[in-house]
């Protein structure tokens, strides 16, 4: 599974829109960046109560990237 799957997954289930959620990674040279994109309605669930949710995906792909000898960043577009 790639990070931009992971994430995907992640949010698919915590939102009541899955079908509107989009994930694109854009790979630089030292980091990955994976920008979620969800509807407007979901974002806050997506957050989370003062950014609990948010970090705790952060936490989960920071984990995941390091096993794959990787740096990756997330960023939750509106």
């Amino acid at each position: 599974m790639s990070l931009k799957d992971l994430i995907k997954a992640i949010a698919a289930s915590l939102v009541d829109d899955a079908d509107s959620v989009s994930v694109k990674e854009i790979e630089g040279e030292q980091v990955s960046v994976i920008e979620l994109k969800v509807a407007k309605s979901d974002l806050g669930k997506v957050i989370g109560k003062k950014g609990r949710t948010a970090g705790a995906m952060r936490t989960i792909l920071s984990a995941a990237a390091t096993k794959l000898g990787k740096r990756a960043v997330l960023e939750i577009i509106e």
